[in-house]
């Protein structure tokens, strides 16, 4: 009967986000897995823009709310849990930057759910109706980019990505990377002097 009450009053009365990671580090499965339905498109888009790789990103996914799980309750609300979830994200994300940095070049070839494909090949299947010169130059600078973005530290990478792919501000990224807003500010600048640097054949 009391429990009856409970589910009746749940539904009366919908747990707003703070409600919701409450119940959650009470044990409530079922309010850690609203939580993770209300975030999760964002976490995978972010990881997608930064990383590069679907298959990346869906591995960061994972290992980002398994994070969270494991350490939802050392969540103290001294910030917005979304700033929390995306520290956890983008400090996951700069692992596999990291790691990635023991190559030379990153490949322009990306896991997709259809298989493995160029991205290099992409750029030449839409500009299918443009001239031989235009789908070289579109090559080129393709190679270029990818070659620019990992010649980049991985935090100038994280700083670049989250900036010009998510759109997001200098104190927010300062917030998610775990630093001041001046601190991205400047990693901005020295990526960007980077890439214009790596792409200036192109401008």
């Amino acid at each position: 009967m009391y429990q009856a009450a409970e589910m009746v009053a749940g539904l009366a009365a919908p747990l707003d986000e703070s409600g919701l990671i409450r119940a959650a580090q009470s044990g409530d499965q079922d309010a850690f897995e609203r939580l993770v339905r209300e975030y999760d498109q964002n976490v995978l888009r972010i990881a997608t823009n930064i990383l590069r790789s679907p298959d990346e990103a869906r591995d960061v996914y994972q290992e980002a709310f398994l994070k969270v799980y494991r350490n939802l309750n050392s969540f103290r609300f001294d910030c917005a849990f979304h700033t929390w979830l995306y520290r956890i994200v983008t400090n996951i994300c700069l692992d596999h930057l990291r790691r990635r940095k023991v190559r030379k070049e990153e490949s322009t070839t990306v896991e997709t759910a259809d298989g493995p494909v160029d991205r290099v090949s992409q750029v030449r299947e839409e500009s299918a109706h443009s001239d031989p010169e235009r789908q070289t130059w579109n090559t080129e600078l393709s190679g270029g980019i990818a070659r620019a973005l990992a010649g980049l530290t991985p935090r100038e990478r994280m700083v670049f990505e989250l900036r010009h792919y998510e759109g997001l501000r200098l104190r927010a990224i300062g917030d998610m990377i775990g630093t001041t807003e001046e601190a991205a500010k400047n990693c901005l600048f020295r990526a960007t002097q980077k890439m214009r640097m790596s792409l200036e054949t192109f401008v």
